[in-house]
């Protein structure tokens, strides 16, 4: 995060707001009220849903792909583009139609064949995937609408998994491409959602532009976050390649832009007092969570008693004010993996993993730490970056030998996949993602080929259990039990939960409150 004053700020925010304004106007016109111009948290690099778990992507792969079913406000589950299903009586076969209408962006209808072949591909990348395709015997297109899963055993959160909201999402897509290996990118983003991404006017580092899919066919119900209707009321969608925050804020200020998904905190008192700007700001499950994410495959996090000292460095409140949070927009210290003000929120495993420099540094000196560097991947000019700064000191005083280097989050991506050169990496990520142990990152991959390689069998075991589980009393008691064996493995380390607003003009009508950027239903006035 950029550290310039705020009287420099308000400076910036006035007069020269326009010069820097004028170093992100598109290469061309917008068109009057009937595009947006917006800057989202980072480029979209990777344009394959099943590929990632970026947010970024997932944000690229809600506009332009589509799911089977999708999460509303309240959490519930409901179709999205399934017309209707059934289930057997034993419970081991599910039937699912397809609604009317469904086209891909190059013309063809979406069959169930498309869906059989997508779920199939997904299923390679992601957990939760991994678990269904495990108890499933079967899964096959019956006639061009209908496919069929016929499974081992009873999977009560079936629909819970085809509709999550978080990545890898398991998105549609033309079976000719879903054909493409899971551990190759998709050769061309096309899906069946809302918008269509525009190839010829793609400038990686500058530009991409989506645009309005005349032949969507938007359910019939009102848009409830992830579900229902989504009607495209403008033409364009240009996302826009900001140098820092600073200059995409100055560009919301003066008009050249319309929605700044994550607006810095030190700008806030300037950006609060534009009469032209509406924020969006909201609570529990719509906060972040922050994480330090270990590397279990190489030294020194291989060596749990390392990992655990972790757990008495990390000072949530002083982070998030060296951040620059403002209380408003922050929990408390916040002891639950699945998210405070959440419905399965636990402190279980917490007592003895609070900060506490003094012990930190006698468990390190016990543990067998043998003076290896842990290299931290930061991403440069972010307020992860400033969570890590905080961290770093701490470590050193209990003893910790850090290597910091600086990365952009497509560099830190592609060196995550590689099981040396790095020991851990700071990262936040939506609380949709993380208020469950099915989704959450971290645990969720317990034991799987995911960056980090961090494995105890009994979570996974419990994780089956989860899904099973027939009342909300057994499944928090069940996220409580997986989150005490998470104490003890440290996959990952919490350093706090926060909102960052989001920021967009007063002429947008109808934009969807959401922690998600989501761009069907609004106008512009």
């Amino acid at each position: 995060m950029s550290r310039i004053s705020l009287g420099r700020r308000a400076a910036l925010a006035g007069g020269t707001a326009l010069t820097a304004a004028s170093l992100i106007r598109p290469r061309s016109a917008r068109a009057a009220g009937k595009g947006l111009t917006v800057i989202l948290e980072s480029e979209a690099t990777i344009l394959d849903p099943h590929f990632t778990t970026a947010a970024i992507t997932r944000t690229f792969g809600l506009h332009v792909f589509d799911t089977l079913f999708a999460m509303n406000e309240k959490g519930e589950i409901k179709p999205q583009m399934i017309d209707s299903w059934e289930t057997s009586s034993d419970k081991l076969g599910w039937t699912f139609v397809l609604r009317d209408g469904l086209k891909f962006h190059d013309g063809a209808p979406v069959t169930a064949a498309d869906c059989v072949a997508s779920l199939k591909r997904w299923a390679v990348r992601d957990a939760l995937g991994k678990m269904l395709m495990a108890g499933t015997a079967s899964v096959e297109a019956t006639d061009a609408k209908t496919l069929k899963f016929a499974l081992k055993e009873p999977f009560p959160m079936m629909l819970d998994v085809l509709g999550k909201p978080n990545a890898p999402l398991p998105v549609i897509m033309p079976a000719r491409i879903a054909a493409t290996p899971a551990d190759q990118r998709i050769p061309e983003p096309i899906g069946s959602g809302p918008f269509r991404f525009v190839k010829s006017a793609w400038r990686p580092g500058d530009t991409m532009v989506l645009e309005r899919n005349p032949d969507y066919v938007p359910r019939k119900e009102a848009p409830d976050f992830l579900t229902g209707g989504k009607n495209v009321k403008i033409d364009q969608l240009t996302l826009r390649v900001m140098p820092d925050q600073s200059t995409g804020a100055n560009a919301l200020i003066a008009g050249e832009v319309d929605y700044m998904q994550y607006l810095p905190f030190d700008m806030l008192p300037v950006l609060e007092a534009e009469k032209a700007l509406k924020f969006v700001s909201l609570g529990g499950i719509h906060q972040f969570q922050g994480n330090f994410r270990l590397n279990h495959a190489a030294p020194p996090f291989d060596n749990p008693a390392v990992r655990k000292v972790l757990w008495k460095c990390v000072d949530q409140d002083a982070t998030l004010t060296a951040i620059g949070v403002p209380e408003k927009y922050r929990a408390k210290s916040c002891d639950s993996f699945w998210m405070c003000g959440a419905p399965l929120s636990t402190d279980a495993g917490a007592a003895g993993n609070k900060f506490d420099l003094a012990a930190a540094k006698a468990e390190l000196k016990a543990s067998g730490y043998k003076g290896e560097p842990v290299i931290i991947m930061e991403v440069a000019r972010s307020i992860s970056e400033t969570a890590s700064r905080v961290l770093v000191q701490n470590m050193k005083d209990v003893g910790f030998t850090v290597e910091q280097q600086q990365r952009d989050w497509p560099t830190v991506l592609a060196r995550r996949a590689k099981k040396e050169g790095w020991s851990m990496f700071p990262v936040y990520s939506n609380g949709t993602d993380m208020f469950s142990p099915l989704s959450h990152f971290y645990v969720g991959n317990t034991c799987n080929d995911y960056p980090g390689w961090s494995c105890d069998n009994r979570i996974p075991v419990l994780l089956k259990s989860f899904t099973q589980a027939a009342t909300v009393e057994d499944r928090k008691r069940i996220a409580a039990e997986i989150q005490t064996i998470a104490y003890e493995l440290t996959p990952s380390v919490m350093w706090g939960q926060f909102t960052i607003p989001a920021g967009y003009r007063n002429n947008l009508k109808n934009l969807i409150q959401s922690d998600y950027p989501m761009f069907w239903e609004v106008e512009k006035s």
